[in-house]
């Protein structure tokens, strides 16, 4: 279903496929687990997205797209929750580091208050997002694991559109020549 509010486009139209993992796998595991609560994860992204939302209050519209942009992000994080659970995880917000639980915190996060930082982080974070779901495509062997990763990056590619769009319209006005 695509996700249209207030004349945005937020996701993708093709729906979503089944969330069901082939099997137990904590390699696999460990990498929906960090695209939770790693550093660059969906949980980061609706936090940022949160904040953003509540400092752009006075630009209605940029702050309606942040909060339609955080909706699709918790959905990614339920989708990889549930994978995680599949795969034989405990889905809490924490990443896998060299066998070492580390959970999920807000210093992940960059709390800019200008919309043009705001627009450069969350453009900058989406990419990152893209080329780490791009990574896992590489070595993930589960059919339906990669079938979600494929369909939540068209999401990311469309988020990057969205973010780029109010760039264009916003956030060039918002910054003196020269600095972001």
């Amino acid at each position: 279903m695509e996700e249209e509010r207030c004349g945005l486009v937020c996701q993708a139209p093709e729906p979503y496929p089944p969330v069901r993992a082939e099997g137990r796998n904590p390699r696999y595991g460990a990498a929906m687990l960090d695209n939770m609560g790693g550093n660059c994860s969906e949980m980061s992204t609706v936090g940022r997205y949160l904040y953003a939302q509540m400092v752009t209050a006075g630009m209605p519209e940029v702050a309606e797209a942040l909060r339609e942009l955080s909706i699709v992000e918790m959905h990614h994080l339920h989708i990889f929750g549930t994978l995680a659970v599949q795969l034989g995880m405990d889905p809490r917000l924490w990443s896998v580091r060299q066998g070492r639980r580390c959970w999920w915190s807000p210093e992940y996060l960059q709390y800019p208050r200008r919309l043009g930082p705001i627009l450069q982080y969350a453009l900058r974070e989406e990419q990152a997002a893209i080329r780490k779901y791009e990574n896992q495509l590489r070595w993930i062997r589960d059919g339906s694991i990669v079938e979600q990763l494929r369909r939540i990056l068209q999401d990311e590619q469309i988020h990057v559109e969205l973010l780029t769009t109010l760039w264009d319209s916003y956030a060039a006005a918002d910054l003196p020549p020269g600095r972001c």
